[in-house]
């Protein structure tokens, strides 16, 4: 049988592995930031009916541009924004695929602050983008002068920026996207996946986006909306940002399903996002009961938390899951990232984690 070693496979793609979280049978998952609540009954019939609508005229391609979508997203996020500041694809992902597609690419170079998203490296990897690793400073956190010194050196074509940022939940200062937008030549990208769940105060990069053609904000429906199943992410930037992402999307990338249940999805928003809170409210008790037990846990603005288990965080990886909960190894030394999820969860959790001190 031939195996995957033996075909004329790009040279920097061999002995890479795929991006994945391991999807194993244990009684509670925390390990992927879903959203635990599932869609409630009311809003799962009226989504299945918008895509029943839509199951006769599938012999047609849907909308290659999603414009009614678009502009439900646009009026999402309000603040003066139309269709044409918009583009939506199959999850965020997707988004910064064409992000650097367009911007990055043979010879042109995406830095990113690590730790950080890993899907981002390896999306420069697919698209042929030198990646330029960053660092963050003293608990997870990214100061402008840390940040503009990084960029000044690099002179990178596209900067990640994420907050709140994965896998730290660490939530940036505006000040700091202002700084990386002076001194960056290229696009500055702020990846705001988790935004939903920021504590109060937190003002979005969308804020910036009026004076600033080069920043594009990327958002997802997968977290808050508890969307994950439906892959629906997209970005808001100045509409020539979305002109010239139009270039490289593929042609009716977005299935007519796709569309109609994200669109149903928004019409109740209400409803999916009335679980936020709840969700904040388990993060922040496992920030507290961490903290309490000894355990140095980042400050999270998102809905999870990266705690340290002072040690090899495998081998207590290992010993989660041996008590039947899921978490996330993210490759971080002597760290481990939970989702916060329902309270029962996290009873669970928090039960499990008395075993990495016996």
């Amino acid at each position: 049988m031939t195996s995957r070693d033996d075909l004329p496979i790009r040279a920097d793609l061999r002995g890479l592995t795929p991006y994945g979280a391991p999807q194993l049978d244990a009684s509670v998952r925390l390990n992927t930031n879903e959203n635990s609540y599932p869609v409630p009954d009311a809003v799962a019939e009226t989504i299945g009916r918008a895509i029943a609508a839509e199951l006769r005229d599938l012999n047609r391609y849907p909308d290659r541009d999603a414009v009614a979508l678009r502009g439900d997203l646009a009026a999402y996020l309000g603040a003066g924004f139309n269709l044409d500041h918009i583009w939506a694809a199959n999850g965020s992902n997707e988004v910064h695929q064409q992000l650097l597609q367009v911007f990055g690419g043979p010879g042109r170079t995406a830095l990113g602050f690590l730790p950080a998203y890993s899907m981002h490296p390896l999306l420069a990897l697919g698209t042929g983008t030198r990646w330029a690793p960053a660092r963050r400073g003293v608990d997870f956190g990214l100061t402008v002068a840390e940040a503009v010194a990084q960029v000044r050196e690099h002179r990178p074509d596209v900067v990640f920026l994420c907050s709140p940022n994965n896998p730290t939940g660490t939530v940036l200062d505006l000040a700091v996207v202002s700084a990386v937008l002076a001194e960056a030549p290229g696009m500055v990208v702020v990846d705001e996946a988790y935004a939903e769940f920021a504590r109060a105060g937190t003002v979005s990069a969308l804020s910036l986006l009026g004076d600033h053609p080069r920043l594009v904000v990327t958002r997802t429906m997968s977290k808050a909306f508890g969307f994950a199943g439906g892959r629906l992410g997209y970005l808001a930037a100045d509409p020539a940002v979305v002109a010239a992402v139009q270039l490289v999307r593929l042609p009716y990338h977005l299935s007519a399903l796709t569309q109609a249940a994200a669109r149903a999805a928004l019409a109740h928003r209400d409803e999916l996002l009335s679980t936020v809170s709840a969700i904040r409210v388990q993060r922040d008790r496992i920030v507290t009961e961490l903290r309490a037990r000894g355990h140095r846990v980042a400050d999270s603005d998102a809905n999870f938390v990266l705690f340290e288990v002072g040690g090899d965080q495998r081998a207590a990886w290992q010993v989660l899951l041996d008590a039947g909960v899921l978490v996330r190894d993210v490759g971080l030394p002597g760290w481990l990232r939970v989702t916060a999820g329902t309270p029962a969860e996290t009873d669970a959790f928090l039960i499990a984690v008395e075993k990495l001190s016996s």
